[in-house]
């Protein structure tokens, strides 16, 4: 179960497909996730937006949570929560904010975007120190990314196999390159009914939580809000599935196929 928000976090990195420019979210969306480990119900994931002001900077406000639920918090307790204010007009993060706490694998992070001085800077509250690290006025933390992506991509020319590149920052390993490959159309069924998703292969890091570089497959749905709908990963230990179970406050109709009885 570990790095499930991580997970849910990279689920959200897929852009919008449209003509014309409409905005993909507004404040207030609201999303659920049900994680299942295996067998297992593990755990569920939310993510919100708002609208606030941050050092008079009109930005949106996300916050993801992760928890796991019932028998599965027996076996590994996860109680995570990520932060982002990014720019309501320019989509760049000002601030990011990580504290989880993983089976005992705990960080509690802040970072803070200074783009006059071509800065940010990362301050570690368990261990009491700070880092600076270069970056442009093109980087994306963990969760601004989605949303960026979200609102500023056209895929109605892209081909199978074509690959979105993105520079983030959202830890003391410093500024890499996030990279999405398309992978096609698919229609899934879900709890709301058929969905026709795009479907993407994130090439994440292998080794203590992922299997393999392309262990991680998303799917987001095919429509002006591109919200994800699905994620299955490999992990060094078992396989995880999460689905969309709850939605509220989207800015664009979320089309499906054919309802569920």
């Amino acid at each position: 179960m570990k790095k499930a928000i991580v997970i849910f976090s990279l689920l959200l990195s897929a852009p919008l497909a449209a003509q014309k420019f409409h905005p993909a979210f507004k404040s207030g969306e609201w999303l659920k996730f049900r994680i299942h480990y295996g067998f297992l119900n593990a755990s569920y994931a939310t993510l919100h937006l708002s609208s606030k002001n941050l050092d008079s900077i009109p930005v949106y406000h996300v916050v993801g949570r992760g928890k796991t639920t019932g028998f599965a918090s027996i076996f590994f307790k996860v109680d995570d929560t990520y932060e982002s204010y990014f720019g309501r007009y320019d989509g760049k993060p000002y601030r990011f904010i990580r504290k989880i706490d993983e089976g005992g694998y705990t960080k509690d992070i802040e970072i803070d975007f200074d783009y006059n001085k071509g800065k940010a800077v990362l301050t570690d509250n368990k261990n009491k120190k700070e880092m600076d690290f270069a970056v442009h006025d093109r980087v994306q933390d963990l969760l601004s990314a989605s949303y960026y992506l979200r609102n500023n991509y056209n895929l109605d020319h892209f081909e199978e196999g074509q690959s979105i590149n993105i520079d983030m920052l959202f830890d003391d390993d410093g500024v890499f390159q996030f990279k999405l490959k398309f992978l096609g159309k698919e229609v899934i069924r879900t709890k709301f009914g058929k969905v026709e998703c795009l479907k993407f292969r994130p090439l994440v890091q292998s080794g203590r939580v992922f299997k393999e570089q392309e262990s991680l497959t998303l799917w987001v749905s095919n429509d002006l809000n591109k919200i994800p709908v699905r994620v299955k990963a490999d992990l060094a230990v078992g396989s995880i599935k999460a689905d969309l179970d709850a939605y509220n406050g989207l800015r664009n109709q979320f089309k499906i196929i054919m309802r569920e009885n």
